[in-house]
């Protein structure tokens, strides 16, 4: 008789790639002609997954900011940074771990580099995205999922 070995843990990234881009700047060039810079910044992240096939898994981060300069919108930027990674023997919460906080400190610096460029190149000055604590996010996404589970089960 034979035993079935353990899966051993693996992961890797097999491809990082942008799947959706998008730059706005509704307002030009009238927006240049504003003698002072002050912009006020909207940023907005969301992330996503789903199996492609047995043990890989297509990752994506949605980042949108939008601009605004003297209650004008300066520029609008879209990015979809996408990877394709390849994880498996993992348990059920250490995947979601992976998938919600480890692929996205991977693919955020893409994001930050490409959001970058496209301000620049919309003759803007660069837009530098701060760091995000992915980790943080995480936890504090399972707490909440935690807390509604909770509430929903005092209803019921």
């Amino acid at each position: 008789m034979t035993e079935k070995a353990a899966p051993e843990n693996h992961f890797s990234i097999q491809k990082l790639y942008v799947k959706d881009i998008s730059f706005e700047s509704p307002d030009t060039p009238s927006v240049f002609t504003f003698n002072n810079w002050d912009p006020k910044i909207e940023l907005n992240m969301t992330n996503s997954n789903k199996m492609i096939s047995e043990g890989v898994y297509e990752v994506i981060l949605s980042v949108t900011s939008t601009v605004k300069n003297n209650d004008k919108t300066a520029f609008l930027v879209e990015v979809q940074q996408g990877g394709i990674f390849n994880i498996a023997g993992f348990n059920e919460h250490d995947m979601k771990y992976i998938l919600g906080s480890q692929c996205m400190n991977i693919l955020f610096p893409y994001v930050r580099e490409v959001i970058s460029d496209l301000s620049c190149r919309g003759g803007f000055p660069p837009l530098l995205l701060s760091p995000v604590n992915f980790d943080a996010l995480y936890a504090q996404a399972v707490q909440k999922q935690q807390e509604s589970a909770k509430v929903s089960d005092l209803k019921h």
